[in-house]
């Protein structure tokens, strides 16, 4: 949990403001803001298990269903970048919880634009010593094979877990591992690692997420100790870690990662989903206050899986220049990014193809007259600063 000592807010409120200020700049809307009026009672599907069976391996996972059925009764044509504020109970330590969620990208773009939010909102609280931990569950058929063997390995170490834990390594290994890893169980370094049953095309994904870390420059580390409930995840786990500021304790800033599994039972349908959380103490005022943004006037397109990539650490560097732009990095089509500039009317569009990632660059087209102009990307915010681009509100 991230504590307000030692951070620049004077309180929680003040802290949950300028992370709905990160997250609405990179596209994140209030999910209390959005209809809701599909249907949350459909069927089961064939063969589907009832929502009541839902396994939860760490404590974090059970607010999961109820934030996954609101999601998937809200009005509004998928991709959706929502972002929430809840309050947590007693069990869960308290305080509040800051969630931003990507609903409906099944590509790599997703967690990696989850990061580099929560990864911003971290660096704007003063946390500067966060490191990035990584793990993968894979599909159903590879944290099946996971789970299984994880459950034969506590059999073979059943007389080192702790008797209360016992009976829970039978009905669930995975739940019964996270308790062991909490604890610190000698057992845990020789424990099998999810990342090892991972099929090819698992293997290329993650990587597809990798090479966004890499590019952004986010420091990061592989780890098999961050694993969860197959019910709830699938693919990619993440948690940031840092410096406690209160105790000087390295400790978990942010979970997040891909759950796909839970999202698609309450769908009732495959729906793709990605989440991260990040824990805050309630000091001093919480209520969050209506923010004014300033407007945004240009709207960045990308061409090819090179000239995304290189879009991120483009973005992150507009908003730390407080220069609005819109976007829909999860759009592969250049020709529906074009077309929403149009519909959005905005007076310019940043453009970056194959060619310009590989060069450094970005074309920037003013609308009015159909001028385009070749930028390199560490003179952009000036160039646009001289343009009198409209800029974010103050803080």
């Amino acid at each position: 949990m991230l504590h307000i000592k030692g951070t620049p807010f004077q309180s929680t409120a003040a802290f949950l403001s300028n992370a709905v200020r990160v997250a609405e700049f990179y596209g994140f809307e209030s999910m209390d803001n959005l209809p809701r009026t599909r249907s949350t009672n459909r069927p089961l599907a064939p063969g589907a298990r009832p929502d009541t069976d839902i396994i939860f391996a760490r404590k974090d996972e059970k607010s999961l269903p109820a934030v996954a059925r609101k999601l998937t009764s809200i009005n509004r044509p998928y991709p959706l970048l929502v972002w929430r504020s809840i309050a947590l109970g007693a069990s869960q330590g308290g305080g509040f919880s800051f969630e931003l969620h990507a609903i409906g990208i099944s590509n790599a773009i997703a967690e990696a634009l989850l990061i580099v939010v929560a990864n911003a909102i971290l660096e704007e609280s003063g946390m500067k010593q966060r490191s990035l931990m990584l793990s993968n569950m894979g599909g159903p058929e590879s944290s099946s094979r996971y789970n299984r063997d994880v459950a034969t390995y506590l059999r073979k170490h059943i007389d080192s877990i702790a008797l209360p834990l016992r009976p829970r390594a039978t009905t669930d290994p995975i739940g019964t591992l996270v308790q062991l890893i909490e604890r610190g169980h000698p057992a845990i370094s020789r424990a099998p690692q999810p990342m090892d049953y991972l099929s090819e095309e698992e293997r290329r994904r993650f990587w597809d997420v990798l090479e966004y870390i890499e590019i952004i420059g986010i420091p990061y580390e592989l780890s098999g100790t961050i694993v969860g409930s197959r019910d709830c995840w699938a693919q990619t786990l993440f948690e940031i870690m840092g410096e406690d500021s209160v105790s000087g304790d390295r400790v978990p800033l942010a979970f997040g990662g891909r759950y796909d599994p839970l999202l698609s039972r309450f769908a009732r349908k495959p729906v793709s989903g990605a989440i991260v959380s990040i824990a805050v103490e309630e000091r001093g005022a919480s209520n969050l206050k209506p923010l004014h943004t300033g407007v945004r006037s240009m709207y960045f397109a990308h061409l090819g899986s090179e000239a995304r990539r290189k879009s991120l650490p483009l973005l992150e560097s507009l908003r730390q220049n407080g220069i609005p732009v819109y976007h829909s990095l999860w759009n592969e089509r250049i020709g529906e990014q074009m077309a929403a500039a149009s519909n959005l009317a905005t007076p310019f569009v940043l453009i970056m193809g194959h060619k310009e990632a590989m060069e450094g660059t970005v074309l920037v087209r003013e609308v009015a007259t159909n001028s385009q102009e070749s930028i390199a990307l560490p003179e952009l915010p000036a160039y646009l600063k001289r343009k009198r681009v409209p800029m974010l509100a103050a803080q």
